[in-house]
Formats: structure tokens, C-alpha cells, sequence
């Protein structure tokens, strides 16, 4: 039951199934496509697009169809340069509307059999499930409206970098959409014109603001640390990692900077960055004792993959496999407790705002603040053991103060 979606908004509910164009009520029982749109709501449904790592139909295209797909590819990014030129935005139509009836015939048919072709040739990645889930939650995230107020901004309206960003953003809907297979990691990006919401300078934070009546912030202290501390079979630390490091390896001698520019020079690298001589090889024997670097990358890279507790399987050299295994279980851990935290808030008024990097911030309604510490708890406690989280909140996302909770 192999069908193509002809658009991925939940408002344009379309398919292409059996040779014919069907809108509106979707047959039951289909269970095969290229990729997920919003108005999909059978679970059992696979898509090709998450057997083959996110790559595209042209990644993909097997040689035998490739001049078909080339001819029908120059056929769409015409209507696509048309569309533009029109100044058609395709957030506010629905993309069957706006190209002809034939070629949407053309274009499903070869897209229909590069479909099959990935069913056939590519096995089902073993994070299949975790994978749907994001992209599903991620879909209609980049569907809702951010809500900007870009007159936060008008003490820098002299600075030429922020007039520029400002001239570029406002005036029309902005949305984040996500790629999850943007990075070989899983770190999330953001597709091309989107709203820069991963990598947007700290200043301009400011400008982002909830629908309801707060953002709430739960990040990781340390997430990385952390990792490693886990995947050596360390107990986690209840209070700061940093001053824990302090304490136990540094002998109360350093800052906490300075404790931190360390670990990192040693963890990625090998040396101390302020710390030689005899007193540094000791340092280094006890970090090697605690955080067992050397153990982690023999268990997870097989010489030219990294493979990872949570089921991705990364290209790797020797050079990059600790970075990669530690990013990477990083990243899909605080991805989880998003998901966790989105299925927590389905029936409340608040909703997941965005996740960032190593944490997620919440659009958080007055009406279910007593949701909080269940938050927090659910973001704390991992596959790898209890992280400790730090917690914020504000009335936009530049002015985040720190919340602190009763303790039980």
C-alpha cells in the first residue's frame, strides 16, 4: 500500500495512490511513503526518507531511473523559480494547487518508484522509532508561528549587522524548521531561510516571546561531562560537575574557568592547557582514572564506525570517534526527554517551544506551573542516570532568570 503526500502542511491533506490524485479523506491501511506530512496520523506507516539517513530523492535516485528523475527535478525547480518570482508563498498554499495536474502525475510516479527502490535496498535503521518520533514533533514545530517582537531590538538599531537581521525577519511569518539529519551527530539544524533559531546571536534573543506567559528553560549541567562520567560507569555528581572536578581532581587549586578550560584540553586532546610538569601527569593519571576516554572509544568504534547506545551508526576515524560518541549520545539523551516533555504537555495549555542544543525550552501557561518539577524531573532523569538541571525562566527567551524549586 505504497502512496506519495503531495504536500506536507496539515492543512493540504493530498496523495498520489494507485495511479490516481485523491483529496481529502485518505484511504485506509496505506503504509509505505517517501516522507511524513502533518496530516498522516497512522503511526504504521514507514518512510523511506528515515531508511536512508534523511538524504534526498536525488542522493538516492538509482542509476536505471536517473535521466527520468533529472528531466522530472528540472521540471520542478522551474515551477519552484516560478513560484518564487510570483512572490507565492508556499507556508500559506498548498503546492498541488499552484503546479499543473500532469506534472504532479510525472513527478509522484518516479518519486513512487524511488520509494520502492529504498524499501528494497536499505535496511531499517535500528533508532527507526526515535527517529519517526522527532521528525513528526520537529514537522509541526516548523508549521507554528514564532511569535517576534523585533522592536526589543531598536537600542541597536545603529549597528548595521542588526538592522540587516531585523530587514531580513520581520514584516512576514517567521518558523523554525528543522532538519534532524543536519549533522552526522543528531544535533539539530535549521533548513535554509528559516529562522536562525539555533545559532542566532545571544543578543537578539530578546526578540522571541511566548504565546502563553512564559519560557521555561531546562538545560543540563555539563551534558557533556556528564556523558563521558556515564559511559565510564561513574556515579553522577548531585551538585555542579565543575566544582565537583574541583574538588577531586584539581585539588581546590584552580577556578572553575579554569577547571573547565582544562578537562575540555585534556578530554579532546591530551595535554592541561595551564597545568605542567609533574603535577599535570598526576592530574592526568586521575582524569584518565575518572573519565575513561580511552575505554569508550574501544568500546564504541569499530575502526571505521562509531556505533552509539542509542542506535546511530556514524563514518568515523580515530581522531574524531570520542567527539562523535560523546556529542552524539548527548544530543539523542536531551532529544528523548523532548519528546518526553512534548507527550507530558499534549493535553495542557503550555506546549515544547524549542529544543536547544543540550536543553528544551517550554511556552509554559501560569495555568500549569504546577507541571514544573514533574518537567524537571522527566528532563533529569536519563538512560545514563540522574543529570543534574539547571532551570530558567523569563518573558522572552534574552531575559531568562534562574529558577529555583523547593527541594523535596
Amino acid at each position: 500500500m505504497r502512496f506519495q503526500t503531495l504536500d506536507n502542511k496539515k492543512q493540504c491533506v493530498g496523495i498520489y495512490f494507485n495511479d490516481q490524485l485523491i483529496f481529502g479523506e485518505i484511504p485506509s491501511g496505506l503504509s509505505r511513503t517517501w516522507s511524513y506530512s502533518e496530516f498522516l496520523d497512522n503511526s504504521d506507516i514507514q518512510y523511506a526518507q528515515l531508511y536512508c539517513a534523511g538524504q534526498n530523492l536525488s542522493d538516492v535516485c538509482p542509476d536505471h531511473l536517473r535521466d527520468k528523475w533529472e528531466r522530472i527535478r528540472g521540471r520542478l525547480r522551474a515551477h519552484y523559480r516560478s513560484l518564487s518570482i510570483s512572490k507565492i508563498d508556499l507556508d500559506e498554499h498548498c503546492f498541488y494547487d499552484m503546479v499543473p495536474e500532469k506534472f504532479l502525475y510525472d513527478f509522484c510516479e518516479i518519486k513512487d518508484q524511488i520509494t520502492e527502490w529504498v524499501f528494497e535496498n536499505y535496511e531499517r535503521p535500528a533508532n527507526y522509532d526515535f527517529l519517526d518520533s522527532l521528525n513528526r514533533i520537529c514537522t509541526r514545530l516548523s508549521g507554528e508561528e514564532l511569535k517576534l517582537n523585533f522592536s526589543a531590538l531598536r537600542d541597536q538599531r545603529h549597528i548595521s549587522k542588526v538592522r540587516d537581521f531585523t530587514k531580513k525577519y520581520s514584516g512576514r511569518p517567521q518558523h523554525c524548521k528543522y532538519n534532524v539529519f543536519g549533522t552526522k551527530t543528531g544535533r539539530l539544524t535549521t533548513v535554509p531561510n528559516s529562522f536562525p533559531i539555533l545559532t542566532m546571536p545571544k543578543d537578539y534573543r530578546r526578540i522571541i516571546e511566548p504565546h502563553n506567559d512564559w519560557f521555561l528553560e531546562l538545560d543540563y549541567n555539563a551534558a557533556e561531562l556528564r556523558t563521558v562520567l556515564a559511559l565510564s560507569g561513574m556515579e553522577q555528581p548531585e551538585g555542579d560537575i565543575h566544582e565537583w572536578n574541583i574538588e577531586n581532581i584539581f585539588n581546590g587549586k584552580l577556578t572553575r574557568d579554569e577547571a573547565k578550560t582544562n578537562i575540555f584540553a585534556w578530554l579532546y586532546g591530551s595535554n592541561l592547557s595551564t597545568i605542567d610538569g609533574d603535577t599535570a601527569q598526576t592530574i592526568r593519571e586521575t582524569l584518565s582514572k575518572v573519565y575513561r576516554k580511552e575505554a569508550i572509544v574501544r568500546q564504541h568504534w569499530t575502526g571505521t564506525h562509531v556505533r552509539t547506545r542509542y542506535g546511530r551508526t556514524i563514518p568515523s576515524d580515530h581522531h574524531h570517534a570520542l567527539s562523535y560518541i560523546i556529542q552524539s549520545t548527548t544530543v539523542d539523551l536531551t532529544l528523548r526527554r523532548f519528546l518526553e516533555l512534548d507527550t507530558l504537555l499534549a493535553e495542557t495549555n503550555s506546549r515544547v517551544a524549542f529544543p536547544l542544543h543540550d536543553s528544551v525550552v517550554i511556552d509554559l501557561s501560569d495555568s500549569d506551573r504546577s507541571l514544573v518539577p514533574r518537567m524537571v524531573e522527566i528532563f533529569g532523569n536519563t538512560e545514563l542516570g540522574h543529570f543534574r538541571t539547571n532551570v530558567s525562566a523569563g518573558k522572552n527567551f534574552g531575559e531568562m532568570k534562574p529558577l529555583r524549586l523547593p527541594t523535596k
